[in-house]
């Protein structure tokens, strides 16, 4: 397999503005020459080992950033955007899109939210009937896909949020009392709380301080809400600060995501960073230990393991992801480089899907991504009961995973041939960025190649790929 070069260009024009040095002594420090910086900031010449160590050493910059952030993520995004039939399939070169990601991330964005809401556009005009008439029949960036890339576009990683989580866990004994330390930090801010026979999971009535929690429910999901309430009752500030940061363009949009940064925090208090951590490396991310030992669902869990994104304690490069039953994505977070579709569902070809026909069992894949990177990928089928009869049943499946480099630490690549080309099966991200030419799933043409159609030979599908 091919090694991949390494351009991080904004990361060094980051990192020297932050320091407040000149690229002159900039490149004194790293040992280069000034117009080698220069390429490697323009992203014309590869970071070089020297380089990488020098960051380490004179800057103490954790160099496995270099590698990670946003540059990936982007590049998967614009390719899937490319690949709307509106540009006529004039997919540009991959080096092209990745100097874009790198050198220009402020346009590369603008060009994804251009496309995001011609789409929206789109889809509001094949239902003008409906939307004839109405004031809000506009065309708006939608708050949940704002949102949705806001954790994105941050690693699902929140360091503020994170340490103060971590730092209520550390009170009153640690993880162990969360639920009791949850209930008693309420208490003293005057919310009474109430276990209820009800369907909904939690309802607050702020105007007699009651907190009612589905006496139905989970006990690790009891728990989740009630450190949920602490996150909106005794964060608020915090919350808050974090949203002006944020900057989003819709009232809803910040709505959403003050919900979303109060789940944050209540994952993050009951999976606490440290603790979570260590016990992760010790028992080689055993998802039913972990679930075990914190009191956790092996959902919240999994998610977990995917935020471990603290610089200077980063934890294996996780992807997360959550399905429906009819294969829409409606969780997803990858710290590698597999990065999801944006839009439709994942690849038949993943595990993920045929986790609902082995419920309660974990399912084992390995496999390839067509930019030759392989992964271990681990995946369950997830029911949530309303706790009633007649009450209906959600049902999800998820998967985490990460690169076959890590397989060591993984319990569950153990008896798995991962050294065997074989055993790797292909998957990929969009059927219409997907460069596979022979996949018996495909739904639809890839645009960057040339189909060819012969009417006396009908094989797999009815066109060939060129």
């Amino acid at each position: 397999m091919a090694i991949q070069k390494l351009y991080a260009g904004a990361k060094l024009r980051e990192l020297r503005t932050k320091v407040g040095l000149t690229q002159k002594d900039f490149a004194a420090r790293l040992g280069v020459s000034l117009p080698y910086l220069n390429q490697m900031e323009n992203n014309n010449r590869p970071v070089s080992t020297t380089v990488v160590l020098a960051l380490a050493s004179e800057f103490g910059m954790d160099v496995t950033e270099l590698s990670t952030g946003d540059g990936e993520r982007l590049v998967s995004d614009m390719r899937e955007a490319l690949a709307d039939p509106v540009f006529g399939g004039d997919m540009p070169p991959l080096a092209d899109l990745r100097l874009a990601a790198s050198n220009a991330p402020g346009l590369a964005r603008a060009f994804l939210k251009l496309h995001q809401n011609y789409r929206q556009t789109h889809e509001r005009l094949a239902s003008l009937d409906e939307a004839l008439g109405r004031e809000d029949a506009r065309a708006s960036p939608s708050p949940w896909e704002e949102v949705r890339d806001f954790f994105h576009y941050c690693d699902n990683y929140i360091d503020a949020v994170d340490r103060a989580a971590e730092h209520f866990a550390s009170r009153e004994g640690g993880h162990r009392n969360s639920r009791a330390s949850a209930v008693s930090t309420l208490s003293d801010a005057g919310v009474t709380v109430e276990f209820t026979d009800m369907d909904a999971l939690r309802s607050f009535d702020p105007t007699q301080n009651i907190l009612r929690i589905s006496a139905r429910a989970a006990p690790e999901t009891q728990t989740f809400q009630l450190l949920l309430q602490v996150a909106l009752t005794r964060q608020d500030a915090l919350l808050e600060a974090t949203l002006d940061l944020a900057r989003f363009h819709s009232a809803a949009a910040r709505d959403i995501a003050k919900i979303g940064l109060a789940n944050y925090f209540a994952g993050a208090a009951l999976l606490p960073y440290a603790a979570f951590h260590t016990k992760a490396q010790s028992c080689r991310h055993d998802l039913e230990v972990l679930a075990g030992h914190f009191g956790a669902s092996i959902e919240q869990v999994a998610h977990r393991l995917s935020t471990l994104q603290r610089p200077g304690t980063k934890g294996i490069p996780f992807f997360f992801v959550r399905v429906d039953q009819a294969g829409t994505i409606t969780k997803r977070h990858s710290a590698t480089r597999l990065q999801f579709a944006r839009f439709g569902g994942a690849c038949p070809l993943w595990n993920v899907h045929s986790a609902f026909e082995t419920p309660g069992r974990f399912l084992r894949q390995l496999a390839e991504t067509p930019d030759g990177v392989r992964y271990i990928s681990l995946a369950r089928d997830i029911s949530k009961p309303a706790g009633r009869f007649g009450a209906p049943v959600r049902r999800y499946a998820i998967a985490l995973g990460c690169e076959v480099r890590h397989a060591s630490a993984i319990v569950y690549a153990d008896g798995m041939d991962v050294g065997r080309d074989g055993a790797f099966e292909p998957i990929g991200i969009s059927c219409r960025i997907c460069e596979r030419k022979e996949c018996h799933q495909r739904s639809v043409p890839p645009l960057e190649r040339q189909l060819v159609v012969d009417p006396n030979m009908r094989n797999v599908l009815p066109y060939r790929i060129e």
